[in-house]
């Protein structure tokens, strides 16, 4: 029935909220005995308990209660008995403001919600009238009046101060299942990681059990929970299965707890998914800090926005950004994690998590270049690439480090990339964070730019693949240039595969010309100059040789190159140096470049001193170089020596000012004209080792299908 009078002097309690916790206190207290007023500010709610009772369902037990209920309107002005609060966690603001001013005598809060919510009753009714509990049993609101009871488990009550008053030993009497304790909030802080936890599973439509038990998960949830127990002030208290000690066995037990529960979805997710109103995750997370909490309220905000579906994706993206932070920020490959990142419902890419080389802008994302001297504000806007990706559906859930404006440079302010397979290492440059993210685990494909082999480099050095297009394939729009001339913007990924996946999604439509029919056996052009080269290390030449020789043993048609171009290496290198210093020092003229590191600095120097002549000439033997490369080619498929001379050395060696490292001796020709290039791991002692294969212009599929049948062939030399 409606309860229409004034005065609560015949109510033990008042229950402030009548929904999954609130109404099956509310229905126990009854069916006890008690006498009880319920208050509820939805109308459908209070008509039907009014009209109907209130019915509690599932394994636990079944039965009706009849409550006089009233909504907040009615609310007796004076209340001199405990109001038992179970509202939402961001509707506790709401609930405060009805209390302040009616609790009198004997009256006082207690907090059945999630979150830290007392500090916020305490403010409206005062401290001393406020007691917080720990309601941990599972239960929905399946329809006005009906509540599903899934499970029993922890009911704590207590003083926030640990007191052990009479107050809390007579609620612990009252209500069924309630315990009197001196710890209240450490089961507050176990609740709110446990919480944090469910509150991930949500953003997926995978039960509560599920996602505890996928190991792909285990990790991301650990971490969360870590990050939450780190705030706590005082030691988390161990609530049914939770163990604050003891997290990885924690998710085991809370995997079987939730098994064993009718109850298999969280209410955050049927708000999120069923009823498609706002959750209490920002209120109950919002103030945490770490890495992972925000990023769980970034993608719960976007789902109550409608901007993203409940789906494993979100799960997917979750784990990704927590790999990035455990994997790649102690390798200085990470500048920024972006939680819940926009893009297309759908698409080929749908769901994947990329990571973007921080010179591409990132809308609303700085692009710090590598440098401190970078302007700080955000991106307006996406570069053309990041644009596509999202179109095509992909995550774009990280920046990811380079050397200083892709100079070639480590600011000692930032400071290069170390290489996930030795740290002592470079990941090389300037892509190398991308290239590390990848190489680590934290995602499978990566974004990068490569003016003289800035992305093949660092391939080579952490042993994935990398692709530099066709020029001109890739739009280079919103990406900070450095030579206009020799830019690209290519992947890093862990597999060709994913070279192959990328590419369609970020070319035009059109530009890509299907590769010619044929087997898995290509015709290769061997540069033996570039293996004799005095730069290749014999762990080097010994590996690409054996890479080689699994080519032939595979059917494959090796035939040496020896035309003219390769006797003049280092010619191509100093013609290079030339064109991109000359292009880089026109792009930063005018720019304050007191704050770049010495050798950029240096860099643009020379670029500066480059004369007209000496620029024209560089273009000019750039095009002898194309037309020779063309004729190498035509006579086979591919093009194949060595990505780098060396393995990963400890520091990242200069580019186009100082002595000659040899480190674009290979790669660099093919920016000078625009062939496409991949460098792929071959077996090899020790670290990583790149072989580089190089294709027509505009024939990048069909480069890709070659590098994708060798690919295949090399494990096998890995197992033996």
């Amino acid at each position: 029935m409606i309860y229409d009078v004034v005065t609560s002097s015949a109510v033990r309690y008042v229950v402030l909220g009548c929904g999954a916790v609130g109404g099956t206190v509310a229905a126990g207290l009854v069916r006890d005995g008690h006498d009880v007023l319920a208050c509820d500010a939805d109308p459908a709610v209070v008509e039907a308990i009014g009209a109907r009772g209130l019915r509690i369902e599932g394994p636990v037990e079944t039965f009706t209660a009849q409550i006089p209920i009233v909504t907040p309107s009615d609310l007796p002005d004076r209340l001199d008995c405990p109001v038992l609060v179970a509202v939402k966690a961001h509707h506790t603001a709401a609930a405060a403001a009805l209390l302040a001013g009616r609790l009198h005598g004997d009256g006082f809060a207690v907090s059945l919600q999630n979150g830290l919510t007392t500090p916020i009753l305490a403010a409206a009714v005062g401290a001393e009238r406020v007691v917080e509990a720990v309601v941990n049993f599972g239960a929905d609101m399946t329809e006005p009046g009906v509540v599903l009871r899934g499970n029993r488990a922890t009911f704590m009550v207590g003083e926030p101060d640990g007191r052990l008053s009479s107050r809390v030993h007579a609620l612990a009497a009252d209500i069924a299942g309630a315990v009197a304790t001196g710890d209240i909030l450490g089961y507050a802080w176990a609740k709110l990681a446990y919480g944090a936890v469910l509150a991930a599973t949500a953003v997926s439509d995978l039960p509560i059990a599920h996602v505890l038990d996928e190991p792909a998960y285990r990790p991301l949830l650990t971490e969360l929970a870590r990050q939450v127990v780190a705030q706590a002030p005082v030691p988390p208290m161990a609530l049914d299965g939770f163990d604050a000690s003891d997290l990885p066995g924690s998710l085991d037990r809370l995997a079987r707890f939730n098994r064993a529960s009718a109850k298999t979805h969280t209410g955050i997710y049927r708000d999120l998914a069923i009823l498609h109103r706002p959750t209490e995750v920002p209120a109950i997370l919002g103030d945490l800090t770490g890495s992972l909490p925000p990023l769980v309220v970034d993608l719960i905000r976007a789902i109550e926005q409608g901007r993203r579906p409940c789906s494993r994706e979100n799960l997917d993206l979750l784990a990704a950004c927590e790999r990035a932070e455990r994997l790649g920020r102690p390798l200085n490959a990470v500048v920024s994690v972006i939680g819940a990142p926009e893009r297309a419902a759908g698409g080929p890419l749908a769901g994947r998590p990329v990571a973007v080389k921080d010179i591409i802008e990132v809308a609303g994302v700085p692009t710090r270049c590598g440098s401190p001297a970078s302007r700080p504000e955000p991106a307006r806007s996406d570069a053309a690439v990041v644009a596509r990706l999202r179109a095509a559906g992909a995550e774009v859930f990280a920046t990811s480090q380079c050397l200083e404006y892709a100079a070639g440079f480590a600011h000692p302010q930032v400071g290069d990339t170390r290489n996930p397979r030795d740290p002592a290492r470079t990941s090389g440059g300037s892509s190398g964070g991308s290239a590390a993210l990848v190489a680590a685990g934290a995602c499978a494909l990566a974004l990068g730019t490569d003016t003289g082999g800035s992305i093949r480099i660092p391939a080579a050095h952490c042993g994935i693949a990398g692709l530099k297009p066709t020029y001109g394939l890739l739009p280079v729009a919103g990406v900070f240039p450095l030579s206009p001339a020799c830019d690209h913007v290519g992947t890093l990924t862990a597999t060709v595969a994913g070279a192959a996946d990328l590419l369609p999604a970020l070319a035009d439509p059109g530009t890509l010309a299907p590769p010619p029919p044929g087997g898995g056996s290509f015709t290769v052009g061997v540069l033996a100059a570039q293996l004799t080269d005095p730069s290749v290390t014999p762990q080097v030449h010994r590996a690409v040789s054996a890479a080689l020789a699994v080519l032939a043993a595979a059917g494959w048609r090796l035939r040496e190159i020896a035309d003219p171009w390769l006797a003049e290496l280092p010619r191509w290198e100093d013609t290079l140096a030339v064109i991109v210093s000359a292009e880089a020092a026109a792009v930063h003229r005018g720019r304050d470049t007191g704050a770049y590191a010495e050798g950029t600095r240096a860099l643009l120097e020379y670029g500066a001193s480059v004369t007209s002549e000496q620029y024209d000439a560089a273009i000019r033997q750039r095009g002898e170089l194309s037309a020779a490369i063309e004729a190498s080619l035509s006579g086979a498929d591919v093009l194949a020596g060595p990505t780098v001379g060396y393995q990963a050395p400890e520091q990242d060696p200069p580019f186009g000012a100082g002595a000659d490292s040899a480190e674009s001796r290979f790669t660099g020709p093919y920016n000078l004209t625009g062939h496409p290039a991949i460098s792929i791991p071959v077996p090899g002692a020790g670290l990583p080792i790149g072989l580089q294969l190089a294709g027509r212009r505009g024939a990048d599929l069909a480069l890709l299908r070659a590098a994708a049948a060798a690919e295949e062939l090399f494990p096998r030399v890995r197992e033996d």
